[in-house]
């Protein structure tokens, strides 16, 4: 008997929504789990640890970042070209899903695509209500909007406390990325 697939949420304004997401996927993945992260709003060159170790880990372990960098990262940046590809990457996204290639899909970032009117709710919600049965899926962002989490199986916030940003202190590579 196949498990049945969950939804989760990881949220909030602190650090470690991406590195929880990736935490479950390594595990999963430990256990002989297919796994596929897709990444939204992120810089596609930047040189993210996580995208380094996939690499080793073979094809049953793979990171997609989209060509879409938030507006913070690229303040030239057209915001209805983002609206656009962010749209049709979500569709690709959702062929897969509903193909049951992958134990575990993380949708990092997604939350924010959606808070900040990048991708509708509703694209994001037809897509967990579609998706295979026996799919894990985690959504990370900083916000998760009450109709998301009311479709979700496990939410967490994570909230941030204290954070070395504040005091100046620089994203490290290997900390933060």
């Amino acid at each position: 008997m196949k498990k049945r697939g969950l939804v989760h949420i990881y949220y909030g304004s602190g650090k470690g929504k991406t590195t929880a997401g990736l935490g479950q996927a390594l595990r999963a993945w430990g256990w002989g789990k297919r796994i596929i992260i897709f990444q939204f709003l992120k810089k596609k060159d930047f040189p993210a640890g996580e995208i380094r170790a996939t690499e080793k880990l073979g094809k049953s372990f793979e990171i997609i970042r989209f060509a879409q960098e938030h507006p913070m990262f690229n303040p030239c940046a057209d915001k209805r070209e983002l609206k656009k590809a962010i749209t049709e990457s979500l569709e690709l996204v959702r062929g897969i899903i509903e193909k049951e290639n992958y134990d575990l899909v993380i949708l990092d970032e997604i939350l924010n695509a959606v808070d900040e009117g990048f991708v509708a709710e509703s694209k994001v919600i037809d897509l967990i209500k579609n998706k295979s049965a026996n799919t894990e899926l985690i959504l990370t962002g900083r916000f998760a909007s009450p109709r998301l989490v009311a479709l979700a199986d496990y939410v967490s916030e994570i909230k941030e406390i204290k954070h070395p940003f504040r005091r100046g202190i620089k994203a490290r590579r290997d900390i933060e990325y």
